[in-house]
């Protein structure tokens, strides 16, 4: 996995680290494919139980394509310019709103373009009060992509994305928490803490009620009532089944805290 993206696992909990912070956490190919090999893996291994999405550098968390590698590519006439979005932006997105564990994402600066859309496919986003968020994409003549098209409607309402979208601008952090693209805000030095706080607090959680409760949402988005009340029986017995389930009875019962084994 190159540099430019770090990987390190300790106690159930996935760090995804976009480590670029000279280029704003830019996207170039090394980055786009380390970045898919790493969020792939987390949501792959059963070891870990949350992931904490972030960037290093104060300016940004991400500020989509590296425009610099891009403009190289269009003048060169290749053919692949745009594969990026099949081969690197789909599945980061698809690896994180389908993994059965919860994603945080710590947004520490500029989140745009396909980093505000790998901020929005996470399930909680704890946003320092000096970031921001910007669609971007409008802005050099392209369409929506990383699944923005699809979450940004979701979470704010498909009126203020359409102008989101269409009229791309800065949304600072507080703007953010009002429109509910930030779970919370707070002070940028402490974000890294509260963040990591926030991520083992889950790492050490129910995770089979945590994957349940992403699907139960994702499925009653788009299905209706009578199916969603089929999905959750569906689901209920699954979490009903689990260990953790036993083990947060048996807790309840002896006033104890329960301690989860992720199963």
């Amino acid at each position: 996995m190159a540099d430019t993206v770090l990987y390190e696992v300790s106690d159930g909990l996935a760090t995804i680290t976009l480590n670029r912070p000279e280029a704003m956490n830019a996207l170039n190919i090394a980055t786009k494919v380390a970045l898919r090999e790493a969020v792939e893996s987390a949501a792959a291994d059963d070891a870990v139980r949350a992931v904490l999405l972030t960037a290093a550098g104060e300016r940004a968390f991400c500020v989509g394509q590296d425009l610099k590698e891009h403009i190289g590519l269009l003048i060169e006439g290749s053919g692949e310019i745009m594969s990026t979005v099949k081969e690197h932006y789909n599945p980061v997105v698809r690896a994180l709103t389908e993994a059965p564990k919860p994603v945080v994402a710590a947004v520490n600066g500029v989140a745009a373009g396909a980093g505000f859309g790998f901020a929005l496919a996470a399930d909680y986003r704890i946003v320092a009060d000096t970031a921001s968020f910007n669609t971007s994409f409008a802005g050099v003549a392209l369409t929506a992509d990383s699944g923005v098209s699809w979450t940004l409607p979701r979470v704010v309402g498909p009126g203020r994305a359409t102008d989101l979208l269409l009229f791309p601008r800065n949304v600072k952090a507080q703007e953010a928490y009002e429109l509910g693209i930030a779970n919370r805000v707070v002070p940028a030095d402490e974000l890294r803490a509260e963040a990591e706080k926030v991520a083992r607090a889950l790492a050490e959680g129910p995770t089979v009620a945590y994957s349940a409760l992403k699907e139960a949402v994702a499925y009653g988005l788009s299905h209706s009532l009578a199916e969603t009340l089929e999905k959750e029986d569906e689901l209920q017995t699954r979490a009903g089944a689990s260990e953790d389930h036993a083990i947060a009875v048996r807790a309840f019962v002896n006033k104890e805290r329960p301690k989860y084994l992720g199963r």
